[in-house]
């Protein structure tokens, strides 16, 4: 009871705050709805950054990966801060000076309205049929665990487990719905910077346990128990091959990072530049201690648990926490997974909202719609991509290689031929509209059939940067027969303050370092697995 009692307190408080914050806000206006007034701080971006991108298919599916796999899953997180320099540095700067509300805006400016309708769409699909379910489960099963929700209930798991799904995704729905990006970021703060906390507890009440009160002693006896699970650099025959590092994990994180809908919109929504930098760096920063939470505990879960979990490791995190939160943090904690799964779910749905509202339907179905009516498709779009989400999350269950990998896998399918598009439109001028829509689906077509029809053999992010470089010779030799005649020149509409943060430079210098660091003195450990 104590532990409901928690957990619908802390929820309750995140909800009423935000709503505080909001209660002034001008939600009616396009700006407004869709990016925060333009309003954002760079803490307010970074902790809706982190809590957008970290969600329970981290906690979960990371640790569960950590698990079975040990430290060479950490290339997904670190990578993250040396592309988001690059946001920082080149790719924010100009966004900002277009004044774009949507990536694919930018895709209209550079090649023609068509691509950026092609891409909008594609978006759409990507959020229903991958990250939506798989985060709407993997908060789920969570929740189930802690709760017991099947014994409560007194249903099957499976049965416990959709009721779970139907309800976190009509809360989840509810922010993105009625109060727009500021609600959500705002949310987001809360829950990520409690996310950082409540998340780093968890290892260090472990790490305590097994150390009879001393948490060195703990970490010690953990690595003493498998000291590989420590090691940072993938063989290649293991789920990340340290290769990957410069292959196809490369184009994604730049992908992931600079030019997705769902993460840069935080950073588009920015009261000006100094706050955007701001943001994307400590998000970068934030990115290289996540680990801790997402990957440690993994870890620690085999020092317990053996590999008595291998053949369900997803359920190796849920476990831990069962095992050593004490019951007066077991409420608490839940209220910030279920605040995890709110913030990615409802960020996700506000970008999906934003992308079809301006890229598809203001475009396609009513160029001069107002901005209340603009506002109005927003939200039911919102509405029916929740429905199809909450339909479709049951069917992720079984990813042989965890719930993490198998989104990683999926993201592959849009996210490299839209990369490789958008690369070439600021750093080339001769690629045309007409090159860029071929490679397009040449992309698409050639990662399904290479990861989902036949048995290459080859680990999918190689296969990332084999299509990566499959686009670009597409682009290229089309563009010789068919060259651009589209002028592209990026014009500052005076949007927002373009003044540069003074810190930038060395903060990014700082980051990169780190990163160097962590494979250097971790890479080192007990040789390759």
């Amino acid at each position: 009871m104590f532990t409901l009692t928690t957990f619908l307190a802390y929820t309750l408080f995140v909800a009423l705050y935000a709503w505080y914050r909001l209660r002034k806000e001008k939600l009616g206006s396009q700006d407004g709805y869709f990016l925060g007034g333009r309003s954002l701080t760079g803490i307010v971006i970074a902790g809706s950054m982190l809590l957008t991108n970290i969600s329970t298919e981290h906690l979960i599916g990371m640790n569960g990966s950590s698990y079975k796999n040990g430290f060479i899953v950490i290339g997904w997180e670190v990578t993250s801060a040396l592309a988001l320099i690059l946001a920082a540095v080149y790719f924010i700067p100009k966004y900002l000076k277009m004044g774009l509300t949507t990536i694919p805006q930018y895709l209209e400016n550079r090649f023609d309205g068509m691509l950026r309708s092609y891409v909008a769409f594609f978006l759409m699909i990507s959020f229903v049929i991958t990250l939506l379910p798989i985060v709407l489960y993997t908060g789920a099963i969570n929740l189930e665990s802690i709760f017991n929700i099947s014994e409560v209930l007194e249903l099957p798991k499976d049965d416990a487990l959709l009721i779970t799904v139907v309800v976190v995704g009509l809360i989840g729905s509810l922010y993105a719905i009625l109060g727009g990006l500021k609600a959500v970021a705002v949310s987001d703060t809360i829950n990520g910077y409690g996310l950082l906390i409540g998340g780093l507890a968890v290892p260090l009440i472990a790490l305590f346990s097994i150390g009879e009160g001393n948490i060195s002693e703990g970490l010690t006896k953990v690595f003493s128990n498998a000291p590989k699970k420590f090691n940072v650099i993938g063989a290649k025959d293991s789920v990340l091959p340290f290769e990957v590092l410069f292959t196809g994990l490369i184009v994604n994180q730049i992908y992931f990072w600079c030019m997705n809908q769902t993460i840069i919109q935080r950073a588009l929504g920015a009261k000006n530049l100094k706050e955007a930098q701001k943001g994307l760096l400590l998000t970068g920063l934030l990115k290289i201690f996540i680990p801790l939470v997402i990957i440690l505990p993994g870890v620690i879960g085999f020092y317990y648990f053996g590999e008595s979990l291998y053949q369900n490791q997803d359920m190796v995190y849920p476990e831990i926490i069962k095992k050593v939160l004490p019951a007066s943090f077991v409420g608490i904690f839940a209220a910030i997974v279920m605040g995890a799964v709110l913030s990615t779910f409802n960020s996700v749905l506000n970008s999906a909202a934003t992308i079809f509202s301006l890229d598809l339907y203001k475009r396609h179905f009513d160029s001069k719609v107002s901005d209340k009516r603009l506002v109005f498709v927003g939200k039911l779009t919102s509405s029916v991509l929740a429905i199809f989400a909450i339909a479709v999350a049951p069917f992720v269950a079984k990813a042989p290689d965890g719930l993490y990998q198998l989104l990683q896998q999926l993201n592959g399918i849009f996210f490299i031929p839209i990369a490789s598009i958008m690369l070439v439109g600021f750093f080339t001028k001769n690629i045309s509209a007409f090159a860029a829509k071929v490679a397009l689906f040449v992309g698409l077509i050639f990662y399904l059939l290479a990861s989902f029809v036949f048995d290459t053999g080859i680990h999918f992010v190689h296969i990332w940067g084999i299509e990566f470089i499959l686009n670009l010779v597409v682009m290229y030799l089309i563009s010789y027969y068919y060259p651009n005649k589209k002028e592209f020149k990026i014009n500052d509409l005076k949007v927002v303050t373009m003044e540069d943060w003074k810190y930038t430079k060395p903060f990014s210098i700082f980051l990169c370092a780190v990163t160097l660091i962590i494979y250097i003195t971790m890479g080192s450990i007990n040789g390759l697995e």
